[in-house]
């Protein structure tokens, strides 16, 4: 949304306090994530005015290393809005993963189990940035470092989005600003997660950035009985690393030198699957749980990937079922403007939600799968030569690899096809009021 933060600041020195603007628009999207930035994207070109705002400074969000492996269809419908052509000139293509069990190295070959469908590798944060310079090139920047502070979303009349320095009408509102964001708090109680929606895994994962000698070639899934490490392809130079530790444990804990001899220890027999690893450059805890809303709308407001649902990174589903909620409320809200067809965009959570339970039940699935439990060695190792059989069964061809090969991948069900609007419409934000200056 071009021009409209208005003058910046809290209070000078003479008392005077930050100057609020008044717009109104068609859509509010509040964070500037993948799901917020496609969305707006794909509405602008529908011809829908759209005003984004993203409490992180710019800086922050393009830079901020996240997902890296983007489900086919997720790339196939950013291509069919023109908004892929940087990830198709420079990410990678992969079909295979290897699953490294009891010092056996098994190749799963994905690509061929699901009809020659790939993953493309393009960290998030380039995606982000490619994603901003196409709002950019059309006249509508996101308003970064300016956090939204309160959302209205009840009674008849329009919605707003109240931040400092800027006041937001609109007819809807679009929440991709995360779990602890201000849209899902605007929610009622009865739609906040429940019981059998959440769950927490008895192990986290310390997660790593790491300087590598060569690109990873594919994803590596180390199941060993000390604990799970796993290897994602990032860039040419960098990997990411995950590694099991137990629930609650502490960054400071680990290390490089021990994050080294565990990785060593846990990666043993992956061979030329696994290039050599340099400088940690950054590491962080992710605490392994999950999260579901029982809802996904209210009134005027919608959320869309993490506000939505947490989920764990095991099948790295979380920015593509991002995407897939954008792809939805876009062409809900397209049906809306172009047809008046409010049914459809009110059933968006119908819609939704039974695919972010199956992919979460999929992906728990698959996680347990990774981490063989067990209290003692014995234990452990018998478990261990079970989910060793178990992953000898997706990797070999046959129905169930070839099941697990179209979910892990994302060949479908596929996204919404661009729709364009009836007539033409502009997509400048009207502007309400001119920034007032105001005195204690």
């Amino acid at each position: 949304m071009t021009g409209a933060r208005g003058t910046k600041g809290a209070s000078s020195a003479s008392g005077v306090a930050r100057a609020q603007r008044r717009v109104r628009t068609q859509v509010a999207v509040v964070g500037a994530g993948p799901a917020g930035l496609v969305l707006a994207n794909v509405l602008l070109r529908a011809g829908i005015r759209v005003a984004v705002v993203e409490r992180r400074s710019r800086a922050e969000v393009e830079r901020r290393a996240r997902a890296g492996l983007v489900e086919h269809r997720v790339v196939e419908y950013l291509r069919a809005h023109g908004l892929a052509d940087r990830l198709l000139a420079e990410g990678t293509r992969h079909g295979w993963c290897d699953f490294l069990c009891a010092g056996g190295l098994l190749r799963f070959d994905y690509a061929a189990q699901s009809g020659g469908v790939r993953h493309w590798v393009y960290p998030q944060q380039l995606l982000v940035r490619d994603l901003i310079a196409d709002l950019r090139a059309a006249g509508h920047t996101p308003e970064f470092s300016l956090p939204a502070t309160r959302v209205h979303v009840d009674g008849a009349g329009p919605a707003r989005v109240e931040c400092d320095g800027l006041d937001i009408e609109c007819d809807y509102v679009v929440g991709c600003d995360g779990p602890h964001g201000i849209t899902p708090r605007a929610l009622p109680p009865e739609t906040a997660p429940q019981d059998g929606l959440d769950e927490r895994y008895p192990y986290d994962w310390l997660t790593l950035l790491a300087e590598v000698d060569r690109g990873v070639p594919g994803v590596v899934y180390a199941v060993h009985e000390d604990g799970f490490a796993g290897v994602m392809p990032r860039t040419s130079h960098i990997a990411r690393l995950y590694l099991e530790i137990p629930a609650g444990d502490a960054t400071a804990r680990w290390t490089a030198a021990r994050v080294h001899e565990r990785l060593r220890t846990r990666l043993v027999g992956a061979g030329a699957a696994v290039p050599r690893l340099g400088r940690i450059v950054e590491t962080g805890v992710l605490r392994m749980s999950s999260s579901v809303r029982q809802r996904f709308q209210y009134g005027r407001l919608f959320l869309a990937g993490d506000a939505a649902h947490v989920l764990t990174p095991s099948g790295a589903k979380g920015m593509n079922l991002a995407v897939a909620d954008a792809a939805d409320v876009a062409d809900a809200l397209i049906r809306r403007y172009r047809d008046g067809d409010e049914a459809y965009l009110s059933d968006y959570t119908a819609r939704r939600l039974p695919e972010v339970l199956r992919t979460r039940d999929l992906a728990a699935g698959f996680l347990d799968l990774l981490h063989p439990q067990g209290r003692h060695p014995a234990d452990r190792r018998a478990e261990l030569a079970r989910r060793r059989e178990r992953l000898g069964e997706l990797a070999e061809p046959g129905a169930a690899g070839a099941a697990f090969a179209h979910w892990y991948v994302g060949a479908g069900p596929d996204l919404p096809a661009p729709r364009p609007p009836r007539s033409p419409r502009t997509t400048h934000t009207t502007h309400l009021s001119e920034p007032r200056e105001s005195t204690p």
